[in-house]
């Protein structure tokens, strides 16, 4: 009996919690059903009692271009970010050049720059080459922060392939780049996932390097556009909210899609035979 009430309050513990952390989500949601006369009641309407559609009209009006913008910028990240770190983790896992460790040292430590300080420095380099304001600056600029912590995810994941299968593929006739290519890739179809993951997520939500070394650009991120929405439309909240409902659709899809890969990806090397 104790144990049957003791996990009705756990259940219930965590159900509060979950609402208390996923309000203002349904409230950003709310507000954007929201009419604008209806904005400033007192008390506020807990659901859109006269629901409009008028702010996602204008997201659809206004805003699809951005959106475009982000989606590139992030696919761009992406493959990159793989490009770049796959390889360089099955060295650091598998072939232990000299210097690894303290490679993989620099490549935490480097996590821990501020971004503004990497976006200054950005900056400085684009000018001298005319990429300020391209959308192939951004896709650099955010790598640079999803790649040390790729290298890091891949390390961990290919450092638990077994070496009997590379040793096998090697006694086949096949060099570092053909094991690398037809052996260890496919098997950290985990490893991709997760830091496929997080880099989409920080390249679509990142808001720094955009306002630094994109604005005012022909083409700017969905974070940028939120940023002048909120400028120049500051009255109509719910298009604003519509704006981030929108923004939210395509990475809420791809953590409910991706959220088994990612917990075998983040987790491997964590347990050691």
């Amino acid at each position: 009996m104790t144990t049957r009430r003791t996990s009705w309050w756990k259940t219930a513990t965590g159900v509060l919690l979950t609402a208390l952390m996923l309000f203002p989500v349904y409230w950003m949601l709310n507000v954007s059903l929201t009419r604008d006369q209806d904005m400033r009641k007192s008390p506020p309407d807990w659901f859109p009692v006269h629901g409009t559609l008028e702010g996602y009209r204008a997201v659809l009006e206004q805003q699809l271009p951005y959106l475009g913008t982000s989606l590139v910028i992030a696919l761009g990240t992406v493959g990159l970010t793989v490009a770049l770190a796959a390889p360089a983790g099955y060295a650091l896992a598998k072939l232990r050049p000299r210097g690894g460790g303290a490679l993989a040292f620099v490549l935490l430590v480097a996590q821990m720059i501020p971004g503004i300080i990497m976006a200054m420095g950005f900056y400085t380099i684009y000018l001298k080459l005319g990429m300020l304001q391209s959308v192939p600056g951004l896709i650099v600029a955010d790598s640079t922060i999803a790649v040390p912590f790729a290298v890091l995810i891949f390390t961990a994941f290919m450092d638990g392939i077994p070496r009997e299968l590379l040793q096998a593929a090697r006694t086949d006739g096949a060099g570092n780049l053909r094991t690398f290519w037809s052996i260890v890739l496919p098997m950290s179809r985990n490893a991709i996932v997760t830091v496929s993951l997080f880099a989409f997520l920080w390249a679509w939500s990142d808001f720094v390097f955009a306002s630094t070394l994109d604005g005012g650009g022909a083409h700017e991120p969905i974070t940028l556009g939120i940023y002048h929405y909120i400028g120049n439309n500051n009255q109509q909240w719910n298009a604003i909210m519509a704006t981030a409902v929108v923004a939210s659709i395509p990475t809420a899809l791809i953590l409910v899609l991706a959220q088994r890969y990612v917990a075998a990806g983040v987790t491997a090397g964590a347990v050691k035979d």
